[in-house]
């Protein structure tokens, strides 16, 4: 025999159905921030390892120009 739905009965199920629907989308809050945290570390990885690039790109090409310049000094005279 099931319960009969009292008016308490019924207000413990409903109760019931929205802590389960606010565990859901505190589930669901939880793992997009999750998510999100991740894709921003991906991001943040890559464009420092862009700078590093750029850096290594810049150095070297200093480098080159001093280098050039240093020739040309030394010709001319």
């Amino acid at each position: 025999m099931s319960s009969p739905d009292t008016p308490v009965n019924k207000l413990n199920k409903s109760e019931s159905t929205q802590d389960d629907a606010r565990a859901d989308v505190s589930a669901a809050v939880e793992e997009l921030l999750n998510s999100l945290s991740n894709k921003f570390a991906g991001v943040s990885s890559e464009i420092f390892a862009k700078m590093d690039e750029m850096s290594r790109r810049l150095d070297n090409l200093e480098a080159a120009l001093q280098e050039s310049k240093a020739k040309e000094g030394s010709s001319s005279k």
